[in-house]
């Protein structure tokens, strides 16, 4: 975990997030490492699109972590992440589906925009048949609404 984001490359944190097999290992390199390199956003969608659960877990981590960190995105950038969030949105292991929800709480947390956004988000995954995605939806919306006072 102890690097310079700017000489860390494509292929090792390809490598290094293949080799996860815990969820706090994936959060704390996402968060304190992976977010920070010019990579970070194409990482998310693409391990977000892996059926592998730490791969899939590390990219809904990273959109969480960006929507953090990265105080110079736009609303327009984050919010490209709502499809990949409502298409994880029906994963049903347990690692996946907090991140899934931890995404979308941290950009709805962002601003009154996004958080408005991300409110509109969770009530279209609530109507998903799933378990899962009602679970996300539910939990998201008990935190956003009325996160800033609306």
């Amino acid at each position: 975990m102890v690097d310079d984001p700017k000489l860390v490359t494509s292929s090792q944190m390809d490598k290094w997030t293949s080799e996860f097999n815990s969820w706090d290992v994936c959060d704390q390199m996402c968060s304190n490492l992976f977010r920070y390199t010019k990579f970070a956003y194409q990482k998310a969608f693409k391990w977000a699109k892996s059926s592998k659960e730490y791969i899939k877990r590390a990219g809904y981590v990273m959109m969480a972590a960006l929507a953090v960190g990265d105080k110079k995105a736009s609303d327009a950038k984050l919010e490209r992440f709502y499809p990949v969030i409502m298409k994880g949105s029906t994963d049903e292991r347990n690692f996946v589906r907090k991140a899934v929800n931890w995404a979308l709480r941290q950009i709805g947390k962002r601003n009154k925009r996004l958080n408005r956004s991300a409110i509109n988000v969770a009530e279209k995954i609530k109507r998903i048949d799933s378990t899962s995605a009602r679970w996300i939806a539910n939990d998201a919306l008990r935190e956003l609404s009325g996160y800033f006072g609306s």
